[in-house]
């Protein structure tokens, strides 16, 4: 290892305790990440000494925090090779992709036209495309799977037509750890006409992203995933279309100018960030940003990638475990069934010897159906993992299955 994981993980306070007797191996990062102490200390200043609104107070504070939301912005904005204007405030990628299908899919599709997405996307890039199509008469159309959980790329070139209008897909899958070619099939699908949306939430904490290279039209994240609050996202959008597209909500900050007659909208990006957006969530993002950038980012990756090798030799070898999802490019996500069990009653009994994984169908249901399981227990590993972790992970198995 090229860089120092203990003393990375002495910057994560929530890792240093003990669960039902038993130091805590966090393995759910899948599901969010663990803040460090220099995002925990950047909220707890903003609200001790900067608390305020934001843009219009005439006032210190408010000067303050509006500097602060702002260099957020720019701070985001960097991070993923975007102008500012690019960069939207959300709640999260579930709020960024129902933005895009309410203000691109209920004002563009008709009957017709095609949605396109994959079978192992999360529901948060599902359910807002089944409904607008349902809503506009258009069709969703879905990429199948090769048997080793990657997608089927021949399948995908026969389902893009000049039909698709909007092809929407995950970077990683949240379920699998499949880490899809983007790249290519975002060019393809503009070639085709496509307007290109890609859920990032898996991510951004894994290697970096620049929208630029990708050339998409939208890319959606959220901040827990990334080290930060809960509460704070980000959709990036090209300039030209987000100025062609109606605003989200509508109510205070968004406006240009109100009367009882009629409304004018403000410029970007404040014409989708209806209301008092999220102001510390925003600042403590940057917050992690600024912390991640500042770690040997190809360090981290590389120990990622060591952490999901081990672990995999190690499920390989275990008598009654299969894997789910054996594509050869992975974010760290190690997905599993334990012959006999439950994924539930496994997740619990991890639990009880300091394990924390998820279990269940992980917001992918059409997956799980695809597959004919019920679910699985995944196991996703973060930079501050460590090998003996993983083997903990083993060793806690072990004592599950003689259990059960």
């Amino acid at each position: 290892m090229t860089f120092d994981v203990a003393a990375l993980r002495a910057q994560f306070p929530i890792l240093d305790q003990q669960v039902n007797g038993k130091p805590l191996v966090y393995l759910d990062n899948g599901a969010t990440t663990q803040k460090p102490e220099a995002v925990l200390n950047v909220l707890e200043h903003y609200y001790r000494t900067v608390n305020s609104n934001v843009h219009r107070g005439a006032h210190h504070l408010s000067d303050l925090a509006t500097g602060q939301f702002e260099g957020a912005r720019e701070t985001v904005a960097r991070f993923l090779n975007a102008s500012r204007e690019e960069i939207l405030w959300t709640k999260g990628t579930t709020e960024s992709i129902n933005i895009v299908a309410h203000c691109i899919g209920r004002e563009r599709l008709q009957p017709g036209d095609e949605v396109l997405i994959s079978t192992s996307e999360h529901h948060a890039n599902i359910v807002p495309w089944q409904q607008v199509c349902l809503a506009t008469g258009a069709t969703l159309k879905v990429i199948p799977l090769r048997e080793d959980c990657s997608l089927d790329q021949d399948a995908f070139d026969q389902l893009l037509t000049e039909r698709t209008k909007i092809f929407a897909i995950g970077h990683a899958s949240n379920a699998l750890g499949t880490l899809n070619p983007v790249q290519d099939m975002v060019a393809k699908a503009r070639e085709a006409g496509a307007i290109t949306v890609i859920d990032g939430a898996q991510a951004v904490a894994h290697f970096p992203v620049d929208v630029q290279a990708l050339d998409v039209d939208f890319y959606a994240f959220s901040g827990h995933k990334l080290f930060g609050p809960t509460g704070i996202g980000v959709l990036y959008g090209r300039r030209e279309l987000l100025e062609a597209m109606p605003p989200y909500q509508t109510g205070g900050e968004m406006i240009e100018t109100v009367s009882f007659e009629k409304s004018t909208w403000n410029q970007l990006p404040y014409k989708f960030e209806a209301g008092t957006p999220n102001i510390a969530g925003a600042i403590g993002l940057a917050a992690a940003i600024d912390w991640f950038n500042q770690q040997d980012r190809e360090a981290l990756q590389a120990h990622e990638d060591a952490l999901l090798v081990h672990a995999t030799k190690q499920a390989e070898a275990f008598d009654g475990l299969k894997i789910i999802g054996t594509a050869a490019n992975k974010v760290s996500v190690l997905s599993f069934l334990l012959e006999g069990a439950h994924p539930a009653d496994v997740g619990m009994l991890l639990d009880k010897q300091g394990v924390a994984v998820r279990t269940g169908h992980h917001c992918t249901m059409p997956l799980m159906d695809t597959l004919g399981i019920p679910g699985t227990v995944r196991a996703s590993f973060s930079i501050y993992n460590t090998l003996d972790e993983v083997d903990r992970l083993f060793e806690a198995l072990e004592k599950v299955k003689t259990f059960l």
